[in-house]
């Protein structure tokens, strides 16, 4: 008889630093963070090649880099202290820098990531335009990873489903719980993720292929936010709230969020090809 379910029991540590270990003894690595680590480590490879083939230097790249790992985090942070749980952030705003407890969200490192890079814009005189369409390559790779992060904590996944690829979160529940009384849910962390992957293919392709950061300035922006947060809106529907107040939503926090990100995207597409 074959299971209609995955049970997803995997530990979100790697490993634990030893006691006596200097300055981190005790602390535990996690995959989330390790993750996290990925994104610019491979983005940065990924923009490299792409700052390459525009004749731009290795210096102004890791410019960038900082930009991007500084605004990203903070904004992220913000975002989800701001968007999902102010009243228990404002009342005590010192806990906002304990991101070792967790707690990143996507709109906001979006936001933090559009600041950022308008600040690197005008610092290095490059077209921000231009540097919006070359960061969304390695970004929309990030967000793969991000939500494969989210996998491997067994947080933000979806409401419960009979399909075969349903996911039993085993560690989102009581020690000795059953498996017959865990529900079969949607892996929405894996929905995302290969959307973000098959969209990072495509803006590849169109930028090293077609030439589109010239030859259709805002085009890639644009197609990252339609399609990266338009899948996001759709998503959202079969993804259990992840605060108490969006249950009384129509839509949650979310896709509220990601609406502007559409119709930005859209616009972008549309005058991209108006310009071209």
């Amino acid at each position: 008889m074959t299971l209609n379910y995955v049970i997803w029991d995997v530990n979100p540590y790697i490993f634990t630093f030893p006691e006596n270990f200097p300055l981190l003894g005790g602390r535990p690595v996690a995959w989330y963070g390790l993750l996290w680590a990925l994104v610019f480590v491979v983005g940065y490879y990924v923009m490299r090649k792409m700052y390459r083939k525009e004749n731009l230097s290795d210096e102004l790249l890791d410019k960038l880099t900082i930009y991007m790992l500084v605004f990203s985090v903070v904004g992220a942070r913000l975002g989800h202290c701001l968007f999902y749980e102010p009243e228990y952030y404002l009342a005590d705003p010192i806990k906002i820098l304990y991101v070792w407890e967790g707690g990143l969200a996507s709109h906001g490192g979006a936001i933090g990531i559009l600041l950022g890079l308008l600040l690197y814009s005008r610092k290095t005189k490059i077209s921000y335009l231009h540097i919006l369409d070359l960061i969304v390559v390695p970004t929309a790779l990030g967000g793969a990873f991000i939500r494969l992060g989210n996998l491997m904590n067994s947080e933000i996944y979806g409401y419960e489903t009979t399909l075969p690829w349903g996911f039993k979160f085993v560690r989102d529940w009581a020690p000795g719980t059953p498996i017959d009384a865990i529900p079969a849910c949607h892996p929405t962390q894996i929905y995302e993720a290969l959307v973000c992957l098959i969209v990072f293919v495509i803006l590849l392709y169109f930028f090293f292929k077609k030439d589109y950061a010239k030859t259709h300035p805002g085009f890639l922006f644009g197609l990252f936010c339609t399609v990266v947060f338009g899948t996001r809106i759709l998503i959202e529907f079969i993804k259990q709230p992840q605060v108490e107040f969006e249950n009384s939503m129509v839509l949650d926090m979310g896709q509220w969020l990601s609406i502007p990100f559409v119709i930005v995207g859209i616009f972008f597409i549309v005058t991209s090809y108006k310009k071209s």
